[in-house]
């Protein structure tokens, strides 16, 4: 319940327009040129959309995934390990309000004023946008 409410306070990094917009899927396949960096998009059964680097987990059917858990990557801060084993799910809300501030929104959901994110890196752009992308790869 804690992590529901913390949830709900968390909400409020996401500005009141993007809940009621659908992001745009080609929008978020030129801004997700930040996360190439870190991030990478592989099927299980080996298409790579984006060449995968060792920085940061592959996002392939990171939407719906319990947050700080795939399966190969040792790398997640454990206050994300914590917000997931405490139930949180990466759906639009929670992955734009953690894009926008990803430290801070892990203090809100978890409780923890020290939390840390490992992702140092703060969204420029539409993270709606980035959202609709990847809801395209994976369930």
């Amino acid at each position: 319940m804690k992590l529901l409410k913390s949830i709900a306070v968390a909400a409020a990094f996401v500005p009141m327009a993007s809940l009621s917009q659908a992001g745009d899927p080609a929008a978020g396949e030129q801004n997700f040129r930040q996360c190439a960096s870190c991030h990478g998009i592989a099927s299980p059964d080996g298409e790579v959309i984006q060449r995968v680097s060792p920085t940061g987990p592959n996002l392939w059917g990171v939407i719906g995934r319990q947050a700080g858990a795939y399966e190969g990557y040792a790398r997640f801060s454990s206050a994300i390990v914590t917000a997931g084993e405490e139930g949180l799910v990466w759906d639009e809300e929670s992955f734009v309000a953690f894009l926008n501030d990803p430290s801070g929104f892990l203090r809100e959901v978890t409780g923890d004023s020290r939390a840390r994110s490992n992702m140092n890196h703060r969204l420029r752009g539409s993270a709606e946008d980035i959202y609709a992308y990847l809801t395209q790869f994976g369930s």
